[in-house]
């Protein structure tokens, strides 16, 4: 195949043929570096590449499979890391002048098993600073462009890792989503994500946000994820919240289809704006669910309007975590962060715990929709893609901090830590991608994965690459 198929080939794929020795690691990952080398001063989607490292985990792999080694299920893939994620010896900046220099000295979980799989790190992604907006812009590392059309936001925080996957830039991307950031940059890229139940993936150092936080794949193909998910899923010590059971069997039972699961659509959550294409766009997709079988109710899911609690907890959080750094660092930061950090500086313990009690109560409602539906399919963001560099799109309204307007169809289930995925599902006249969230029962993550790739089968996106 030649290097630009070689890019694009799944990691599934690649992994078979390594193991095969049709394929050597030092090509693919040579390869690889190759388009990274080419793409990234446009892109900017890798922050700190790893080249020669990645190189000699690649000849070692190769000499590995030579003298006969078993190989992991990863044996020679290349993959990606979040500027988030802690990687031992590689500097972890999360996006900030702050931690601009900052090298641990250890791996968090999911990196460990990602390398003792025999994944290879190319390098880590880009974030928005210490990931606290769907944007692609940061103070530190720049902007990284969406790869459908140069000069239009990317989303995030998983930022760099959709870019990476979206543009061939290495098949699997480790993505973390806190209120979306798994789900917000798949979808303006057109690539798949999938936020998993929380404590699914483990996850260190444990952020302070109320178990907010998901640890999960950024892939081209939903049998990928299921691969890596295989991989990063499972009990670990390190995070008290990480859930006991080993990972299912998640690549094995990927086909066994949907037919006959009780599906919920909602266009909007009962409140929500959303643009009219992408509404179509979406609208056209559940179509989908209907011909595999599914018995598709249009309705309004009654979970109620979570606006001021994600403004509220958002800031809050943000607040608690980061002003201890305004006084020494606020003119290097993202202004919108000041303002949000500002902004949660305002309230006290006794209003948290009141919210904290709201926040339940709407868990509560989540819950007794699923107790009666498998599944409930929504937009994955109101809007398309727009210019880099803003908070919302110009015919929205314009605010110093809140950018979760848009993208209010996400954060809901990190407040309950049900599984989440965003699969492509069209692209707009001016060609920029449409995302379909697909959401399951919590612990239902193999439902999630197996309605995604039904879906992928009946309207398949693989084949489709941004020119660059």
């Amino acid at each position: 195949m030649n290097k630009d198929d070689l890019c694009f080939t799944s990691a599934t794929q690649l992994a078979s043929l390594i193991r095969e020795k049709a394929l050597s690691p030092v090509e693919v990952v040579q390869t690889v570096l190759e388009r990274i080398e080419a793409l990234n001063p446009k892109l900017n989607a890798y922050c700190t590449l790893t080249a020669d490292a990645a190189m000699d985990a690649a000849r070692a792999a190769e000499q590995a499979m030579g003298k006969g080694a078993a190989p992991g299920p990863l044996h020679g893939v290349p993959l990606s890391i979040k500027d988030l994620t802690m990687t031992k010896g590689v500097r972890t900046m999360s996006g900030s002048h702050i931690f601009a220099e900052r090298v641990p000295d250890f791996d968090a979980p999911a990196v460990t098993r990602l390398r003792e799989a025999g994944g290879i790190m190319l390098g880590k992604t880009t974030t928005p600073e210490f990931g606290w907006k769907g944007l692609s812009d940061c103070p530190l590392t720049g902007a990284t462009h969406n790869p459908w059309k140069i000069g239009r936001t990317a989303g995030g925080s998983s930022a760099g890792a959709a870019v990476s996957v979206a543009a061939g830039m290495g098949p699997l991307a480790q993505g973390s989503d806190g209120a979306g950031s798994i789900r917000i940059p798949s979808a303006f890229s057109g690539v798949y994500g999938l936020k998993p139940s929380f404590g699914r993936v483990p996850n260190y150092p444990l952020p302070s946000n109320d178990n907010t936080s998901h640890v999960g794949p950024i892939t081209r193909t939903v049998e990928d994820a299921a691969l890596m998910l295989s991989v990063m899923a499972g009990p670990h010590e390190w995070d008290r919240t990480s859930l006991e059971a080993p990972p299912a069997d998640y690549r094995g039972a990927l086909r066994r289809g949907i037919k006959g699961l009780k599906v919920g659509f909602s266009p909007d959550l009962g409140y929500l704006r959303v643009d009219p294409e992408v509404a179509e766009l979406v609208r056209g997709a559940v179509k989908a669910f209907e011909e595999l079988g599914c018995a598709v109710e249009e309705l309004d899911p009654h979970f109620g309007d979570s606006h001021e609690l994600i403004e509220f907890f958002w800031n809050v959080h943000e607040a608690g975590n980061l002003a201890q750094y305004l006084p020494q660092w606020e003119d290097r930061m993202d202004a919108g962060l000041v303002a949000s950090i500002r902004e949660g500086m305002k309230y006290s313990a006794v209003e948290y715990v009141q919210m904290r009690a709201l926040k339940i109560a709407y868990c509560d409602a989540v819950r007794a929709y699923f107790e009666r539906y498998d599944l409930l399919l929504t937009p994955s963001l109101s809007v398309a893609a727009f210019p880099v560099f803003q908070l919302q799109p110009d015919h929205w309204p314009q605010h110093p901090w809140n950018w979760i307007v848009w993208a209010s169809f996400s954060y809901p289930f990190n407040f309950t830590g049900n599984p989440a995925a965003s699969v492509p599902a069209g692209f707009t006249a001016e060609g920029l991608p449409v995302g379909l969230q697909i959401v399951g029962r919590r612990f239902a993550d193999l439902t999630v994965l197996q309605a995604s790739a039904a879906f992928e089968e009946a309207r398949p996106w693989a084949d489709k690459r941004p020119v660059l």
